[in-house]
């Protein structure tokens, strides 16, 4: 077997290799044996059928089998004699045999980059730390409040204000007939004011009185996330059925108490300011370590192997398509196509597996070992982030050899940034929260008007 090696670039190589006519002739021999066991063609007895008989009527798919099975017996070799080690499955060119000659084969592989030793020590680095203000925790414990508010049918005789809870019936319409895509609801309850709906049809309702029913055009903007409406007009029929006020409980020990959870309204404070400065610990944990990665790409550049990025590529845009779908927006409605996808996040793949080869590196040169202790530590933080017990994340893993290492690859990662964290001295300011927006209850979402 001859083997030699095309460099197209850094990270990717062109594996040529040529196998001897006497191993191709063997192979051959070896197939039409096979075939002649089994072949059933009129006027010959079984294992009888001459090999001209069979050529002319299996050559083809030998040829395939036999070129197959050639490439399946020295791939693994060729590659070691190449000292090459794919990153990613290789793209394999596999031409016809042809009878009485060696054959020739070519497989593009691609492999990991050649990074130099990095400086690790004497960084420069900032860490922003936060700390928990009054006003943010009174603002979760209004949040909770308004989880925990009943809504109360109104019975006085008025009509709608601003943020007045309302229960109204509604349907579109297009050239007087009903229109699909802004199809009838009934009992749908929404707050006047609160941003649920478009502001024109928000304002529309404002000065309804139960039992009454109104009808007004409203516009769409041209950059409305449903596409079949983007642009409209659509005139709405509305009833409005009932108009509701919000009833705000006290915020007590009595509804510290309700929640479930707590005794006092101390006990509460004390458990939404150590859930908040998790948060904040966790964002300022990321942000550290996606400085020290910036620290690291600064160092040297090389080539990406660009298979991972496009494994990379992909498991993003399927990420941002489910969550998408998870908020009741296909990726149709959105607006967006799955080639714009791909190049909003491409920059963000070809980082990713840049800083994945960074810090496998970090992991080389500084020779991390991943012990049972890191890797027991590594499986009960997992558990706490997916809520899975440890033990069934083992299963999986003992079923899934992917999966596992790629666990132990994010692992391994981690504690390439710890260890840049223990070895350098770290700059923590206190974070500036002058413009940061205050916490919100999510919007609405799904194809409201």
């Amino acid at each position: 077997m001859k083997v030699e090696v095309e460099n197209v670039n850094t990270v990717k190589k062109v594996l040529h290799v040529e196998i001897p006519e006497e191993d191709v002739s063997r192979e051959l021999e070896k197939a039409y044996r096979a075939l002649k066991k089994n072949a059933k063609i009129k006027g010959f007895r079984p294992g009888k059928v001459p090999r001209s008989i069979l050529e002319r009527r299996f050559k083809k798919d030998v040829y395939t089998d036999v070129s197959g099975q050639l490439i399946q017996n020295c791939f693994f070799d060729a590659l070691r004699e190449a000292k090459l080690d794919p990153v990613c499955e290789p793209t394999i060119n596999r031409p016809d045999i042809q009878e009485g000659k060696p054959y020739r084969y070519s497989a593009t592989v691609e492999v990991r980059p050649s990074i130099g030793n990095l400086k690790l020590k004497g960084l420069k680095l900032k860490q922003e730390v936060h700390t928990v203000t009054d006003n943010e925790i009174e603002a979760q414990l209004k949040i909770l409040q308004k989880r925990q508010a009943q809504l109360k049918t109104i019975d006085e005789n008025r009509s709608v204000k601003n943020g007045d809870f309302v229960l109204i019936d509604y349907e579109g319409f297009r050239n007087n007939k009903p229109f699909a895509p802004a199809g009838k609801t009934e009992n749908f309850l929404l707050q006047v004011g609160a941003g649920q709906v478009l502001e024109d049809f928000d304002q529309q309702l404002l000065g309804m009185e139960p039992g009454t029913t109104k009808e007004f055009p409203v516009r769409f903007p041209d950059d409305y996330y449903n596409k079949e409406l983007a642009g409209l007009q659509v005139i709405f029929k509305v009833s409005l059925k009932e108009i509701k006020e919000e009833i705000l409980p006290a915020i007590d020990d009595e509804f510290a108490k309700d929640l479930g959870e707590y005794q006092t309204l101390a006990e509460l404070k004390e458990a939404i300011r150590k859930d908040i400065q998790n948060k904040y610990d966790a964002q300022s944990k990321y942000q550290l370590g996606q400085r020290i990665v910036d620290a690291l790409i600064d160092q040297c550049d090389f080539e990406l192997p660009e298979g991972l990025v496009q494994q990379e590529l992909s498991a993003m845009v399927r990420n941002a398509r489910e969550a998408m779908a998870y908020k009741g927006i296909p990726l149709k409605q959105s607006g967006l196509r799955e080639n714009e996808l791909r190049k909003k996040y491409r920059p963000l793949a070809e980082r990713r597996v840049r800083e994945h080869f960074l810090l496998q590196k970090v992991g080389e040169q500084v020779e991390i070992t991943l012990t049972d202790e890191i890797l027991d530590a590594a499986y009960k933080e997992l558990a706490t982030d997916i809520g899975q017990p440890v033990e069934a994340i083992k299963r999986f893993h003992q079923a899934h050899a992917d999966a596992y290492e790629a666990f132990r690859e994010r692992t391994l990662e981690d504690q390439a940034i710890k260890w840049i964290i223990e070895n350098n001295t770290i700059e923590r300011i206190e974070a500036d929260k002058k413009g940061s927006e205050p916490v919100k209850e999510a919007d609405s979402t799904g194809v409201r008007p």
